[in-house]
């Protein structure tokens, strides 16, 4: 059973669940959908993350399609048409667009003549009568987080900025080792921080800082800076698996701890340390501590 602020978190998603389905041909903007839940827009996605297990844009976008299937099941609409109020410009872009989240083309789908829709891992799909929309919370699928409260202490750092898709920061880390070595700080902890979270900020613009804990006398030289990360209060729990899963591991903790913990998130980027070598390590093995700043809620 949801408690406390989870249920009441819970009745704001569904508030916000029932204007997307009144509004899919509208731009559904975060921030007016994080106004409609009263949460904070710095939170909404990823509460919403965790409770319906799909960000918002795929969330959107999937309804889109079943309104889509809908339609080529029940009218005799031309395929372009139905391309048009799903909002895409061009039969072809809404042929792989459709095929990709159904499972077959727009014709092939209309001649089954039956209705297939795509999994929701929440229960919620595209209902003409929305007013009967419920849905599953996935905080009551999902056991209890282990957070501990703990102290960083200000950390002096060489760092390699990655921007883009997260999946190719190795790069920034092949080139910090390459500065590490002949300085001898390889044996020095090593930790990435996040700058953006990769559900709301475009692939290309992501942020990442490949860090290690610099020597007294390390200076900055060529791509590789020098930086100062924030001691203070941080939330640490720990993710068992592919770093492609953290994103899940991130939602579980704003959905089921954070709400009733007295603390809000911190403007620090989150700081994610990897206990394993990912080269020799299978990847559902993987470990990774995850450190979150803190404040004490007002």
């Amino acid at each position: 059973m949801l408690k406390g602020n989870q249920e009441r978190y819970a009745e704001r998603i569904l508030r916000v669940l029932i204007h997307i389905q009144d509004h899919l041909d509208e731009a559904l903007s975060l921030h007016d959908l994080a106004e409609i839940a009263n949460i904070s827009p710095y939170h909404f996605h990823r509460i919403f993350r965790g409770m319906v297990g799909e960000p918002v844009l795929e969330h959107v976008r999937r309804l889109r399609m079943e309104r889509a299937a809908m339609e080529l099941a029940n009218t005799d609409h031309r395929i372009t048409r139905v391309a048009f109020d799903a909002g895409y410009e061009t039969h072809e872009a809404f042929t792989r667009a459709f095929k990709a989240t159904i499972g077959v083309s727009p014709s092939e789908y209309r001649k089954r003549q039956h209705a297939q829709r795509p999994s929701s891992p929440s229960n919620v799909h595209y209902l003409t009568d929305h007013g009967s929309l419920q849905f599953d919370p996935l905080t009551e699928r999902v056991g209890p987080m282990n957070v501990e409260i703990v102290q960083r202490e200000e950390q002096r750092v060489a760092f390699v900025r990655h921007i883009g898709p997260y999946e190719q920061v190795g790069t920034a880390w092949e080139k910090l080792v390459q500065f590490a070595g002949p300085r001898g700080l390889m044996r020095n902890q090593a930790f990435g921080l996040s700058h953006d979270d990769p559900e709301v900020t475009d692939a290309s613009k992501l942020r990442y800082d490949a860090c290690i804990v610099a020597n007294d006398d390390t200076q900055p030289e060529g791509e590789v800076g020098v930086q100062t990360v924030p001691g203070g209060t941080y939330a640490r729990f720990r993710h068992v698996g592919s770093y492609n899963g953290l994103s899940t591991t991130y939602a579980a903790f704003f959905v089921q701890w954070l709400p009733d913990s007295g603390y809000e998130v911190g403007k620090i980027p989150s700081v994610e340390q990897y206990l394993n070598d990912p080269r020799n390590t299978p990847e559902d093995q993987l470990e990774t501590d995850i450190y979150i700043s803190l404040t004490r809620a007002d």
